[in-house]
């Protein structure tokens, strides 16, 4: 039992935080949609329904991400997390297209919405929940990443780096972009339909939300067929492992430098130029110390390396490497 609840610990606290708070927002709005009859409601309902079954995948694709590598499966499961991650998109897609086909029945014939404080106290509550998760994920971006931000600056430093971040935190993070501002186009159109005429708003942020949903889906899916594809790490993390392998004295180029990201982790293959006059007991004992070196980063899983002796020909631009430590 004690193994399991290390195991679980592993997963990706983001996706764990936002699967528990949208399946709470769920049963509440559903409740409230019911009662009152709003559309808009209905339709952050079925947003926080879909968030919380996508984040739940998420979070135990993320615990499978973590299984160390074995015989069979030599480079590890870190793109479980993609499949899951693509499962997620397909869950979305279909609550996008019921929450647009409710939309547009809402603007045929709209509804008559009634506890208008049921639905303004709710809503608000998903709001700053789903504003919590958000504010969650944008400081897990900044960890992930190694971003030194603090403050508000995590906000702009969250979206300028999304993109390295771990596929489940980016999941997070765009979807309760979608969910915050879906919570609070439906508190707009229930206060708008509680005080005005004009019903039509109900169907409209129906939609925009069925909307919002849709780029989501797309954005998350396109990130993780790549992801399942294999994609070469971000120029950030090349410049980290070859500032790594620069740091030992004795090398003196990189011949070729590869660095493939599966999941939230990397795989290094190399070919390391050493100064030249080395006996191979030596060289290979170099080898070994920067692949040590290497793997003291949380980020990388392995790392394969050749060595060769120096050429006399610059291969990689070491100057631009050691202004990035």
């Amino acid at each position: 039992m004690g193994s399991f609840w290390a195991t679980l610990k592993k997963g990706n606290t983001s996706s764990a935080t936002a699967a528990l708070g949208n399946m709470g927002l769920a049963i509440v709005k559903g409740v409230a949609a019911a009662y009152s009859g709003s559309g808009a409601m209905f339709a952050s309902a079925m947003h926080s329904i879909a968030d919380a079954v996508n984040q739940g995948f998420v979070f135990f694709g993320s615990v499978l991400a973590e299984k160390k590598p074995t015989p069979r499966f030599p480079t590890g499961f870190g793109r479980v997390i993609n499949l899951f991650c693509m499962i997620a998109v397909i869950v979305v897609t279909i609550m996008a297209y019921e929450t647009i086909m409710e939309g547009f029945h809402l603007l045929k014939e709209p509804a008559h919405s009634s506890h208008f404080w049921l639905n303004f106290i709710i809503l608000f509550l998903a709001i700053v929940v789903d504003g919590y998760v958000l504010v969650k994920a944008m400081k897990e971006i900044v960890h992930e990443t190694r971003v030194d931000a603090k403050g508000w600056a995590i906000v702009p430093a969250a979206f300028r780096h999304v993109g390295r971040a771990a596929p489940p935190t980016r999941l997070v993070f765009y979807e309760d972009i979608v969910a915050t501002t879906g919570a609070l186009l439906a508190l707009i159109a229930v206060i708008v339909t509680q005080f005005t005429t004009f019903a039509l708003l109900d169907g409209i942020a129906t939609i925009l939300i069925g909307i919002l949903m849709v780029g989501v889906a797309f954005k998350v899916g396109y990130d993780n067929m790549v992801g399942l594809i294999g994609v070469a790490a971000p120029k950030e993390v090349e410049d980290r492992v070859a500032a790594i392998i620069f740091a030992d004295p004795d090398v003196v180029d990189i011949n070729r430098l590869r660095i493939v990201q599966e999941g939230r982790f990397y795989h290094v293959e190399c070919y390391v130029e050493l100064r030249t006059g080395l006996t191979l007991a030596v060289a290979d004992d170099i080898k070994y110390r920067i692949r040590d070196s290497l793997l003291t980063d949380p980020d990388i899983s392995d790392v394969t390396m050749g060595i060769l002796e120096d050429n006399g020909v610059s291969d990689w631009e070491r100057p631009n490497i050691l202004e990035t430590t």
